[in-house]
């Protein structure tokens, strides 16, 4: 006896539905095992590799732990204002961020910025936790060099859930945040919203929670078109973030790389580095 249309139908529905499922399981396990190549887009440099920029700088190495090393740029002006301890973002190498933060040189601010390990010439195993203690060792390295209240915090889309971190550990003069994220769970929950992503992911950098424990000013710059990190997850920050110390930021029009193009950004920076 021929089959009849219904369970033709039937038959075909089960396939394709074993095939989603099959999809399901394959790209969420993907997720799980190579979230790290997902996260961080490091470039390598060799160890001979010669930085070029326009400002006098010193390269560092500092060891935070056995078996790792962090390559460091520090930038110094004669006389500076304070020193920005600067966290970049999840893409490249000092060669490019040590120029991205040449704009704050000019400010007549030192500054410190560190590759992460896996990053340009730093090296050792990644982790959550190693971000958060790497960052800590270049904190007490410059509490080595300055006053603690001439230390500005500065994290841009990966860095500031580090930077927020570490203001919430000490007591740095200010903190602010470039295109900063409540969490990465929670930006990850918007990109993958049909996957468990509390369930799959090692790294959460949950800014929410180390943003209630800093005391010191606060200002984030989010940029309404950022299609990396979303507004609405900068929005639910500044939510939880200490009101009386806070000050948000929004740029109009603004994406994820180019909010240095926005007078609103510059006209912010101005005031908050005078």
């Amino acid at each position: 006896m021929s089959s009849t249309p219904q369970n033709r139908l039937r038959t075909r529905l089960k396939k394709v539905l074993k095939v989603l499922l099959i999809l399901y399981v394959m790209i969420g396990t993907s997720l799980y095992f190579f979230q790290e190549k997902l996260l961080f887009l490091p470039t390598v440099l060799e160890a001979d590799y010669e930085y070029q920029f326009e400002h006098p700088f010193e390269e560092i190495f500092l060891k935070p732990a056995d078996n790792v090393s962090i390559n460091a740029i520090h930038f110094k002006t004669e006389n500076p204002k304070g020193v920005i301890l600067y966290f970049h973002g999840n893409a490249g190498d000092l060669s490019r961020w040590g120029t991205i933060t040449e704009f704050f040189v000019k400010k007549d601010y030192d500054v410190f910025i560190m590759d992460y390990r896996t990053y340009g010439k730093s090296t050792g195993k990644l982790s959550e936790q190693a971000f958060y203690e790497d960052a800590q060792f270049c904190y007490d390295y410059l509490l080595e060099h300055y006053a603690e209240n001439d230390i500005t915090l500065y994290g841009r889309s990966l860095g500031t859930g580090i930077a927020a971190y570490l203001a919430s550990k000490n007591e740095p003069k200010q903190l602010i945040l470039e295109t900063p994220y409540f969490s990465i769970l929670d930006v990850a929950k918007h990109r993958f919203p049909i996957f468990p992503v509390e369930l799959l992911l090692k790294y959460t950098f949950p800014t929410n929670e180390f943003i209630v424990d800093v005391s010191c000013p606060i200002t984030m710059f989010h940029g309404t078109d950022d299609s990396v990190v979303p507004y609405v997850s900068a929005e639910k920050l500044k939510a939880v973030a200490p009101a009386k110390n806070t000050m948000f930021i929004t740029i109009e029009g603004g994406s994820h790389n180019n909010l240095i193009d926005f007078e609103e950004y510059r006209m912010g920076i101005e005031s908050v580095l005078r």
